[in-house]
């Protein structure tokens, strides 16, 4: 009887309220990606740039990235917890006005060490959005989960390339400040646009308490092929976020010499992955996901191979195939880990995305040595020798998955 009268209260709050219409919604989730992604990224064309105004070093203007994905590790496992306590669109529309803000005041930094604080910051909103939203989709959106999804991976890809590419073209043309400025605003209408389109959960179960989701977390702790699925995870983002971000520093040099907007533009090789994505889930119905994780991994040997190139046609060529690669290898393990965790899937994403950005953060941090140690084709190596450590972990956490149990959709998404 409570349970009828439960399912009868939630029938006429939902008839009550205001309904969003399903094409703002799609719009809604699009947007937060975006958002979110606009920010994570945006220093890697500017870093050149850093080094002459702060005169440091490779590795201290680096912490500019890798600030803000240690950020996102550190607070992805709580923040999903907390999710499942308190509901979804609580949990994302105010980090959206956190990354808003975060950003904004990131253009007052006067300092190197200030700068890598406010960055730090930012990194601790973006958690929730990613390790939340793909919850709600999976939820809020049953029977049309595949379209949401897609638009949101959408999104976020779209604004991994757009924060690049606008940070330096704004730098290039007035300065780094104001491109901050710019994404701040950005981010404060995209926060209101979500407040305002994203429909309130009605399909959300709570957990009892806290202490249920970190029970969960403890429980997906103890499963091997999860830990193998994140290792892979671990593994991609060094590879990504260390090629990418020493790519700037070897084309900021001569015979390249590129300037923050050449740096920015670079990045136009994150729209393959509008493509990709997609492609990617049809590919795994095919072909399983050992087979993907081969054929991923080999493109970003491949692509790795091209950027020694001094060439820069060749080097894009190689950048573009190597991200490709990277694309693919990661829609294949968000698709297992909502497969191998089963249940509590905010809380697996959380541990997920723990594992994932820690993987960005080292990725910026350790080919610092190298750089110093071999230069470019001393990084280069690292990211070959890591990217055949992500079919190491692909082969242990797919084992004993077949074509058809990877068919699900992703449960995560986090965007490179």
């Amino acid at each position: 009887m409570t349970q009828s009268f439960m399912n009868s209260v939630v029938t006429t709050v939902s008839a009550a309220r205001p309904q969003k219409t399903f094409p703002l919604a799609v719009l809604a989730t699009m947007i937060a990606g975006a958002c979110t992604f606009l920010n994570v990224y945006c220093t890697q064309p500017l870093l050149p740039q850093f080094q002459h105004i702060f005169h440091a070093s490779e590795f201290a203007v680096s912490l500019t990235v890798g600030a803000t994905t240690l950020a996102v590790a550190i607070t992805a496992p709580f923040v999903g917890m907390f999710a499942e306590t308190i509901g979804r669109k609580k949990v994302i529309v105010p980090a959206l006005f956190g990354m808003a803000v975060t950003t904004l005041l990131t253009a007052t930094a006067t300092s190197l060490p200030a700068l890598i604080f406010w960055r730090f910051m930012q990194g601790l909103c973006v958690p929730g959005v990613i390790a939340v939203i793909i919850a709600y989709i999976n939820e809020e959106f049953a029977g049309r989960t595949g379209t949401v999804m897609a638009a949101y991976v959408s999104g976020t890809v779209f604004g991994g390339f757009f924060g690049r590419f606008l940070t330096g073209l704004v730098a290039t043309h007035f300065n780094w400040r104001m491109a901050f400025v710019v994404l701040g605003i950005l981010n404060l209408l995209g926060a209101f646009a979500v407040r305002q389109w994203l429909p309130l959960a009605v399909n959300f179960v709570p957990a009892k308490h806290v202490f249920h989701s970190l029970k969960n977390t403890w429980g997906h702790l103890k499963n091997p092929r999860l830990l193998a699925v994140c290792g892979m995870g671990f593994t991609i983002l060094f590879s990504l976020v260390g090629a990418f971000t020493y790519a700037t520093f070897q084309l900021a040099r001569p015979p390249f010499n590129l300037t923050p907007a050449g740096l920015g533009s670079l990045f136009f090789v994150y729209l393959v992955g509008c493509i990709v994505t997609p492609l990617a889930g049809r590919l795994l119905d095919r072909y399983g996901f050992r087979r993907m994780a081969g054929m991923s991994v080999g493109a970003t040997l491949i692509g790795l191979t091209l950027m020694l190139a001094s060439s820069l046609p060749a080097v894009i060529v190689g950048l573009t195939v190597f991200s490709s690669g990277i694309f693919v290898s990661q829609s294949s393990a968000t698709v297992l880990t909502g497969r191998v965790a089963g249940r509590a899937r905010s809380a697996a994403a959380g541990l997920y995305v723990t594992f994932y950005y820690a993987g960005g953060s080292l990725g910026t941090m350790l080919a610092a040595w190298f750089w110093v140690k071999g230069g470019w084709p001393a990084c280069v190596a690292l990211f070959a020798v890591t990217s055949v450590g992500t079919l190491f972990f692909a082969f242990l956490g797919g084992r004993a998955v077949g074509g058809k149990e990877t068919a699900a959709s992703p449960v995560i998404d986090t965007a490179i």
